[in-house]
């Protein structure tokens, strides 16, 4: 018997669809179902025990309450800082890393923004608990060299979490970068400075508009990232960082209100997806052609 054209491609569609079948199902059972169960839960109420209803008082509660919005707007507005500086810091690094180094050198430096990740990131945070606290290595060093007349403490400050959520996220902006610097043709750089074109001109007219692609990715990612990180604020921030996730973490484990908890997660994700959507028609991109430069 032989396979008609159509019957060619529909076992090519069989195929493909049986292999994509266990990743659809592991990211339909780890996915799509916890985000459902918690949208349902966000929009009840208890009334007695065992027994709910549907409402919108967790909602309610969140924009009546000024503590909840305010450390919400904090940490967008946290999240969207450390975002800008780990793009200050990843630039000039996945540059030299796609540009001016070469062979051994590159991979070395690529190698040195991947070390960190080979350990959990709660160890990485809590090295920085021990370089900043007033005890520590860097406090020493400025009472010893005459910068401070006694240690000091370094640590539960809006800058201590900004050093943080770069360091736990850099490598997340410069492999974007890296792969978008990597395809820019060398050729037109030369042609620009034999031109007449300055650093700044050349930066401004064809560096970032080639790396677009990239940058869009890896603020996503970045931003994504800082946004739900819980782990470095709290820890290099202490009882002050006034963290959303924080908050959603004592509603869950604290004061076991779940519907409450549920709430203030799809809030902050609906933060995410609204920061993502911006980012992509500020900068022109589509949300496929980002992820796969990520």
């Amino acid at each position: 018997m032989v396979d008609t054209p159509a019957g060619g491609a529909w076992k090519g569609r069989l195929m493909l669809g049986l292999m994509l079948a266990p990743a659809v199902l592991w990211l339909f059972a780890l996915i799509v179902l916890p985000h459902v169960d918690l949208a349902l839960l966000s929009f009840r109420e208890r009334l007695a025990p065992r027994q709910y209803g549907a409402s919108l008082a967790q909602y309610r509660t969140f924009f009546g309450e000024p503590l909840y919005w305010h450390v919400f707007v904090r940490t967008a507005v946290m999240s969207a800082i450390a975002t800008a500086l780990t793009l200050l810091f990843a630039f000039p690094v996945a540059w030299t890393i796609a540009k001016l180094t070469r062979g051994r050198t590159s991979a070395l430096l690529f190698v040195v923004c991947l070390i960190p990740f080979w350990v959990s990131e709660t160890v990485r945070t809590l090295g920085w608990m021990i370089l900043l606290r007033e005890s520590g290595v860097l406090p020493q060093l400025l009472a010893h060299l005459g910068v401070t007349d006694v240690p000091v403490e370094l640590l539960y400050h809006d800058a201590t979490i900004l050093v943080g959520l770069v360091y736990t996220s850099l490598l997340f902006m410069v492999v974007p970068l890296v792969n978008s610097f990597e395809s820019l043709d060398n050729s037109l750089i030369e042609a620009a400075y034999d031109l007449g074109g300055n650093a700044g001109s050349i930066l401004r007219e064809i560096v970032i508009p080639h790396a677009t692609p990239g940058i869009t990715a890896g603020c996503i990612v970045v931003f994504m990232l800082t946004l739900g990180n819980y782990l470095t604020p709290n820890l290099l921030g202490g009882k002050n960082s006034q963290w959303f996730t924080e908050q959603i973490y004592t509603q869950f484990i604290t004061r076991f209100n779940w519907e409450q908890g549920a709430a203030f997660g799809f809030l902050l994700l609906a933060l995410s997806t609204a920061m993502v959507w911006v980012g992509l028609k500020a900068s022109g991109q589509r949300f496929g052609d980002v992820m796969r430069r990520a």
